[in-house]
């Protein structure tokens, strides 16, 4: 059987895969170079090298958590209930510019009373710390870095000591109305149509 040798063209290709063949695999280069030259007789055994110092055990860098996807009904069930209580969307939505100090400081009195309305009825809310405000705390090593925030001059390593100035907040239960299978949790408060 006769081969046809390939076209100019066609060795192109064969030479770039051939030499990056050559350069990762080293039995290949090996078979290569002795068909180029002949076998070759092999070299004097080197020298036993010195044992190599054990390496050090590598450094693996922390692995963040995976993140969970939040779905966005439970949120837009939150934000409707607070425009029906609190018509807080109506009110963040209003240009405040023409109204006295004395108009949005009454908007925001019924504001504050519908949002309280709906996380009281809601939720369970504690403070994240008992200590009071002011007072002084010190945080372990460990301490959640979740639920308290360090600001200010923050160096070194736990424990910390520092000046509480906010005890920050934390849900301790939720109950939220189920929804039905059909409803738009985009829809926040339906537009009213007057007949």
């Amino acid at each position: 059987m006769t081969t046809k040798n390939p076209s100019f063209l066609a060795r192109i290709p064969l030479a770039f895969s051939a030499f990056f063949k050559t350069l990762g695999d080293a039995e290949f280069a090996g078979r290569y170079q002795n068909d180029q030259i002949g076998p070759v007789a092999a070299p004097p055994a080197p020298a036993p090298a010195p044992a190599p110092a054990p390496a050090p055990a590598p450094v693996s860098a922390p692995v963040a958590p995976p993140l969970r996807e939040a779905t966005p009904d439970a949120a837009l069930q939150l934000l409707s209930l607070l425009q029906r209580e609190a018509r807080l969307i109506d009110f963040t939505q209003e240009n405040l510019a023409g109204y006295s100090d004395a108009d949005i400081g009454a908007a925001a009195r019924v504001v504050h009373e519908g949002c309280s309305k709906v996380l009281k009825e809601h939720f369970t809310i504690e403070p994240a710390r008992t200590e009071a405000e002011g007072s002084r705390v010190t945080l372990e090593e460990g301490f959640d870095a979740g639920a308290v925030r360090l600001t200010g001059n923050v160096v070194g390593k736990p424990p910390f000591k520092g000046t509480l100035s906010h005890r920050g907040w934390r849900a301790t239960a939720v109950r939220l109305p189920k929804l039905a299978e059909a409803h738009d949790a985009k829809i926040l408060a339906p537009a009213e149509v007057e007949l």
